[in-house]
Order: structure tokens, then C-alpha cells, then sequence
């Protein structure tokens, strides 16, 4: 026993691995005995040699919002890391093969950036949901974001050569073919050992079973890569974990490394994502800040600057934040939380407004509070409330972690964000149902608007979910859902995990059209943003954006023969300006994408989709509807006058 001890102590004693006590070494598998990652026979948690990741991949978590929190600034323990974080970035050589472990939300558009920026770079992305691999193979990837095909097909398929004459210079040149660097596929074991970086990409939803349910994250997936990637990864990979990760995550993931490899090292890095989704591409085109966790050791800071260099084929020196593992984990989960923190502020707000009566609206102080650059202007729109996997989740870690540690004051106060979330949603169902004479039954009520936010297929903890849920309550005669990005299927799957009972599914309709839903509705509820929906020529001006459509900055510098595909994507657009018609290949690189096989399943529901995208013709819509004719504007995206002025009753959130 004596032995174990000092074995103990001589592991947590490393440089550049802070221990873990108290409450925080109680709260996460981090925390387990380090005695067991160097000695087999001791306490080992069972799930490191369990549960094999080649069971399945659960869904990989979805990006979360971008964060504008301010800048994080690093402590360093002493002039020597500093140092040492200076030499290693000069001694770096450049990878040449790179792996993600896990191809959704997160992993597949990270690797799809990485791999367009770095040509020289072999990046494989590899999943065992061959449904999903097939589809990111395909003309029809298994997500919806502004801009990802593009991406793809130029990493994946590689490009031609072409000649290309640019506006504003008299001679052409040729635009050499590069070839395919990017590659998808179900082969885990072998893109793994030819890595010299793997990321780890996997979910982390919120435990819901067993202590700390309905709080914790559940790292049993992180848990499983890792010992995939410990039994068949060579000496010296560097290990990335990219998913949103408790404190402490990157300990564990080198305990279960030390486990498995004794005699073997490796250096864990956290690079957490801070993706909007429905932008997902724009922000890892033009990321504020990436950042990058290591242990501060000259091996750590080394392996820190290697995937600087990867980031650097694209994003400026300025923009690349190196902290210690913990802060880089911490960040994380504080930056979604205090911008879920500024949208239940102003719903707060909106509630007041609401009860003054007097004029009040929320959107002219969120005006007036958005001027003031120490606030800023982003995050500050009332609405319905917010939905999605990510914010919900990392506030409810956080708040363990505070509980954990026995800081119960502040788990509250976060805690607080989410009870404001709920208290929106509740009020809005509520003055729903009081303008409609306190009943539902017998009405029909339209829902435009399912998925979590507009520009997104993602309806995973949507707040349409749960205000569907309460409005089924109320047995209408039907529930009348539209929304023009999700499926059918996928939204029905999202219902039925809510528990409704048979006669309440019964008045729930799917519809393919919006003339569908809003015909002979006596309400309807708009709950996500789309722009569809504000209307030909009505809409809420202060909501229109250029949010997710630019990939470019628009200006063209020559090169030599050697174009970064930034310069081409400048190039793109100089021609697209010029010509006037807006083309996603206009310099012809692009291969041909393969065929659908006949009847191919994807294909019907784009043509669908098509025609979802049609903008609602509220003029129209007057007629269609019954009596009262109420709009619950949700999201603040139609003008309540010019809608009053159609003959509809409007109420917005915070007027």
C-alpha cells in the first residue's frame, strides 16, 4: 500500500498536471485514483474497460453559439514556460495527417475547414454510423449549414484545373487542381494509427440516470474514443478533445491514455468549438478566437504549437489564444452560459415591458442597451426563449460543478438563467391560451417554426418541443406544425419523446406548406425566426442580417502560383460581382458531383424543401385563417402595425 502511495504522489506531482480535490476531484471520472492508470491491479473505473466506442457512436454534440465574452488572457507560472512555449513553436514540424472521431455537428465542418485551408494535409474523418458516413460521401450531407457543401467537395473531391481571368487585371492565369485531402469513412482503427493528431469529437449529453442526473454530462462516450484511441494510436499523437467537456475532462482522457500505454506518451489538448449553428461555416471561416489548452510543459506548449500551425493556414496570430487545459474547459462552458445569461436577461426585461402597459418595448431598450460598446449589441433579442442542446446543458454542468464544490450561491444564480427560460416559455402559452377566451378545444392552432433557430435542421430540445407540449394540454382540435428546414420524420421524433398521450398525437399534423398549417387556424405561434416568415414586404427590419452568408472578405491578392483558397474564394467573388449572377462554382473548379441512384430518398425532400422556402403571403393568410385571427409572434420577426392592418391581432414578446 505504501508503494501505491508514492507511486500516487509521484504521478499527481507532475509539472503541468495540476491534482484534483475536494468536491471537484468528487464531481467527474477524472478524479479517480491516478495510482490506477499505472498500475493495472488497482482501483481502475470499469467503464475504461468497457463499453467499447465500436458499439456505436452516440450523436456528435452540435455546435454551440458563438462566444463574445472578453478576451481570455493566460497566467503563466514562470518566465521559463514562457520560454519554453517560444522554442517549441519554432522547433514545430508541420503534421501531414490528422483524424476526427466522430462525424457530426462538431467534427465533420471543423475537419471540412481544416482540410479546405490545408491542402498538404490528409485529414480522415471517421464514424461507425454508416448512414451517416454515406451521407457525408454524398451531394446530400447529413447537415444543414450555409456554405458546407462547397467546402466539402473541394477537400473531398478535389478540384480541376482551370484558367481564370480576374476582374481588374488584363492577363489570366492558370488555377492548378489540388487533389482530395479530405476523407470519410467507417475505417476507425487504421485512420487512427496513421494519425498524428486525433480529435475527439463525441457527445457529452446530460446524464439521466444515476448521481448527478439531469445535471452532469455524461463523458461515457469521451470515455470509449479515448480507449479506442489508446490501444491503436502510435507514440507521440497528440490527442484534441473538441467535444464540450466537464472540468477535468482532459485528465481523464490522459489517465485512461496512461492506462492502456504506460510506457507510451502523449500530450491531451483542449480546443473547444465555439460554433453558431445555421453559421457553423462562417464562424470557422472567421473564428473570433480559437483556442487551445495544454499542460504548461515545453512537451505540452509543443504540442500546442503544432496545432496552431494547423489553424494558421487561415487565421491570424492574433486570433490564436493558448490557456492551461482547465481554463480552456471552463471557458467553454461559461461563454455559452453568459450568452444564455443575456438572452433570459432582456426576456426578463420583456416581461416588464409587457406588464407596464404604457408604450414599453423591449426592443428599444435592447437598442438603447446595445449602444453602449461595453455591452454590445449581439444576444440582446427577446423572444419565446432559448432551445437547442448546448445552452441548457452547459449551464446545468456548470452549475453541478458550483453545487460540487459547494458553492451553492452561485449554482443558483446560473440556475437562475434557465429559470427565466422556462418562466418564458410558460408565459407565453399562457397569454396564448387567455386571447383565445381561456380555451383551445375546438380551435385549430398553426406553429410556424420547429427547429431550434433559423438556418438550422437541428431540433433537439427546441423550444417549439415544449410549448407544443403545453398547447396539447389545452386539446385543440389540431396542432398544425410547419417549418421549412426539418423533416417530417424528424420532427414527429421529436414529439413523441415528450410522452404525449395517443389522443393528444392524434391532433398533432405535420405540414408541408405554410398555406397548410395557417388554413382555418383560429391562432398562429411563430416560434423560430425564418425569414420565410416575415413576409412579402412585412417584416421587422431590424431583424434582417447578413448572418451565415458571407465566406469572404472580398478583397483579391495575387500570389504568385501559390493561391490559398482564401484568395480563390476572393477571386470567386470579384467574378461573381462582375458577371452579376451568383454562382457557387463560377471559375469552373469544382468536379461533378456523382449521380443519385433512381429514386434516391434525399432528393424528393430538397424538391420539398424548395418549396418550403417560399416567403408567407400574410395578405393571404388573412383569408385563410378563422376568426380571431391571432399572430403570437414569438420571435419578433413580423410588423405588429402592417399585420393589424391586415385585418390579424398581433402580440408580440415585449410590447
Amino acid at each position: 500500500m505504501e508503494g501505491v502511495q508514492k507511486t500516487r504522489s509521484a504521478v499527481a506531482s507532475r509539472p503541468g498536471m495540476p491534482s484534483l480535490t475536494g468536491a471537484l476531484a468528487r464531481s467527474f471520472p477524472s478524479s479517480q485514483s491516478m495510482a490506477s492508470s499505472v498500475s493495472p491491479g488497482a482501483s481502475t473505473p470499469s467503464s475504461w474497460t468497457a463499453n467499447h466506442w465500436a458499439r456505436g457512436t452516440p450523436d456528435t454534440s452540435p455546435p454551440s453559439s458563438r462566444s463574445q465574452s472578453p478576451e481570455l488572457k493566460s497566467k503563466r507560472v514562470d518566465v521559463s514556460a514562457e520560454e519554453s512555449r517560444s522554442s517549441g513553436s519554432q522547433n514545430v514540424e508541420p503534421l501531414k495527417n490528422i483524424c476526427f472521431v466522430g462525424a457530426g455537428f462538431v467534427g465533420g465542418p471543423t475537419a471540412a475547414v481544416i482540410a479546405f485551408h490545408n491542402p498538404q494535409l490528409i485529414v480522415n474523418v471517421v464514424d461507425l454510423n454508416e448512414q451517416r458516413i454515406a451521407a457525408w460521401n454524398s451531394s446530400h450531407l447529413p447537415i444543414h449549414e450555409n456554405g458546407l457543401l462547397k467546402v466539402v467537395r473541394t477537400a473531398r473531391d478535389g478540384t480541376r484545373d482551370t484558367t481564370v481571368s480576374v476582374p481588374g487585371r488584363h492577363d489570366s492565369f492558370e488555377l492548378k487542381a489540388r487533389p482530395s485531402n479530405l476523407v470519410f469513412s467507417t475505417n476507425v482503427i487504421a485512420a487512427i494509427q496513421e494519425a498524428e493528431m486525433v480529435f475527439i469529437c463525441v457527445n457529452t449529453p446530460t446524464k439521466m440516470h444515476g448521481i448527478g442526473a439531469g445535471s452532469m454530462a455524461d463523458v461515457s462516450a469521451i470515455e470509449s474514443a479515448t480507449r479506442t484511441v489508446a490501444k491503436h494510436a502510435k507514440e507521440g499523437t497528440i490527442i484534441v478533445e473538441k467535444s464540450t467537456v466537464p472540468c477535468g475532462t482532459a485528465r481523464m482522457i490522459q489517465d485512461i491514455l496512461r492506462y492502456h500505454r504506460p510506457e507510451t506518451t502523449f500530450e491531451v489538448l483542449s480546443n473547444p468549438e465555439f460554433l453558431a449553428e445555421g453559421t457553423a461555416v462562417d464562424n470557422l471561416m472567421h473564428p473570433d478566437r480559437i483556442l487551445i489548452g495544454s499542460a504548461q510543459t515545453l512537451s505540452g506548449l509543443k504540442a500546442a504549437a503544432a496545432l496552431k500551425q494547423v489553424y494558421r493556414a487561415w487565421v491570424p496570430d492574433a486570433r490564436l489564444i493558448t490557456v492551461n487545459t482547465f481554463s480552456s474547459e471552463l471557458a467553454k462552458l461559461v461563454a455559452n452560459t453568459m450568452l444564455a445569461q443575456r438572452i433570459s436577461s432582456m426576456n426578463a426585461v420583456s416581461a416588464m415591458c409587457e406588464e407596464l402597459g404604457l408604450g414599453a418595448d423591449v426592443e428599444d431598450v435592447s437598442l438603447a442597451i446595445g449602444r453602449d460598446t461595453r455591452v454590445g449589441s449581439k444576444f440582446l433579442q427577446a423572444g419565446v426563449g432559448f432551445g437547442g442542446s448546448c445552452f441548457e446543458k452547459d449551464i446545468l454542468n456548470l452549475a453541478y460543478l458550483a453545487r460540487e464544490m459547494h458553492l451553492d450561491v452561485v449554482a443558483d444564480y446560473w440556475l437562475g438563467i434557465l429559470r427565466i427560460n422556462e418562466y418564458q416559455r410558460e408565459r407565453y402559452v399562457r397569454n396564448v391560451v387567455r386571447e383565445l377566451n381561456g380555451s383551445c378545444r375546438g380551435k385549430k392552432v398553426s406553429v410556424l417554426g420547429f427547429a431550434f433557430k433559423d438556418e438550422t435542421n437541428d431540433t433537439r430540445n427546441s423550444i417549439a418541443v415544449h410549448i407544443i407540449k403545453d398547447l396539447a394540454d389545452e386539446m385543440p382540435r389540431e396542432i398544425a406544425i410547419f417549418d421549412p428546414g426539418c423533416a417530417a420524420n424528424e420532427i414527429l421524433e421529436e414529439i413523441e419523446k415528450i410522452g404525449l398521450r395517443a389522443d393528444q398525437m392524434e391532433r398533432i399534423k405535420i405540414c408541408t406548406s405554410w398555406r397548410e398549417s395557417v388554413a382555418d387556424a383560429a391562432a398562429v405561434c411563430i416560434l423560430t425566426p425564418w425569414k420565410q416568415f416575415r413576409g412579402c414586404g412585412v417584416g421587422h427590419q431590424a431583424k434582417a442580417s447578413k448572418r451565415g452568408t458571407s465566406l469572404r472578405d472580398g478583397k483579391v491578392e495575387s500570389n504568385g502560383d501559390n493561391w490559398a483558397e482564401m484568395d480563390i474564394l476572393n477571386i470567386e467573388d470579384s467574378v461573381n460581382q462582375e458577371s452579376q449572377v451568383v454562382s457557387e462554382d463560377p471559375l469552373g473548379r469544382l468536379r461533378p458531383l456523382a449521380p443519385c441512384p433512381e429514386g434516391c430518398s434525399h432528393c424528393k425532400p430538397a424538391e420539398d424543401a424548395a418549396a418550403a422556402g417560399e416567403t408567407v403571403d400574410w395578405v393571404e393568410v388573412a383569408g385563410m385563417m378563422n376568426e380571431p385571427r391571432w399572430v403570437f409572434d414569438g420571435r419578433n420577426v413580423v410588423d405588429p402595425l402592417e399585420l393589424q392592418g391586415l385585418g390579424f391581432r398581433v402580440r408580440g414578446i415585449g410590447r
